[in-house]
């Protein structure tokens, strides 16, 4: 693999666990506060596309790395949460960043070591 794309590989997943490290601190404050702050759900609904779009890239770079199930249904739930907006159950959103993201941050370090 070229240094380029070792490279462009490393930036995305140190991105994509400072996203999950955002998300954490957002999911801190805690469902309450994810109910009563319209800026959270929208917020949860940005931090579901990024990590849907570092996924799919992740997973087309190297899909030999990046085969567990938890890469794909990120990317499924970014492409709904950007074309479905409409639609989103903002209590599916909140258990998706505040149990499938620290999941996904979990599979990401075991790649890492």
């Amino acid at each position: 693999m070229s240094d380029d794309r070792h490279d462009r590989i490393d930036r995305w997943i140190d991105d994509l666990d400072a996203t999950l490290v955002r998300a954490e601190s957002l999911v801190a404050r805690g469902q309450d506060e994810y109910r009563s702050d319209p800026a959270l759900p929208l917020a949860f609904e940005a931090l579901s596309s990024r990590v849907g779009e570092l996924a799919k890239r992740l997973t087309a770079a190297q899909p030999e790395r990046f085969d567990d199930q938890i890469w794909s249904q990120a990317a499924r739930n970014r492409d709904f949460v950007v074309h479905h907006y409409d639609r989103i159950d903002h209590e599916a959103l909140w258990l998706t960043v505040a149990v499938a993201f620290p999941r996904l941050r979990t599979t990401l370090n075991e790649l890492r070591h």
